[in-house]
């Protein structure tokens, strides 16, 4: 799977607490995505197989609000999300600084 920016923010956000289950408007506001980066980029990560999701089980009308979708990572995923993650770091570090003697 290729790891965008974006997608490194989700799979960043997601880490945090792996098995917690996390909804679109927290993952837009922790993420900094909007609606149209980050929805995608949940849907591709469900096809790798990398987050699973599941409709919240309330009564809309009690609640007063739409029910969420969750979103988690699956235990491969969190494996992978911290591989691809690691790789993304040392691809984008600075070399060490070369002192030169006085």
């Amino acid at each position: 799977m290729r790891i965008t920016v974006p997608t490194a923010r989700v799979l960043a956000a997601l880490l945090a607490d792996p098995g917690a289950d996390r909804y679109g408007l927290e993952l837009m506001q922790s993420t900094g995505l909007a609606s149209g980066s980050l929805y995608p980029i949940l849907h591709r990560l469900q096809g790798a197989g990398w987050v699973e999701a599941r409709w919240e089980e309330i009564d809309p009308a009690a609640q007063g609000r739409p029910a969420r979708r969750f979103y988690r990572l699956t235990a491969d995923g969190a494996v992978d999300a911290r591989q691809a993650l690691a790789a993304l770091h040392a691809q984008t570090a600075l070399p060490a600084p070369r002192i030169k003697p006085a």
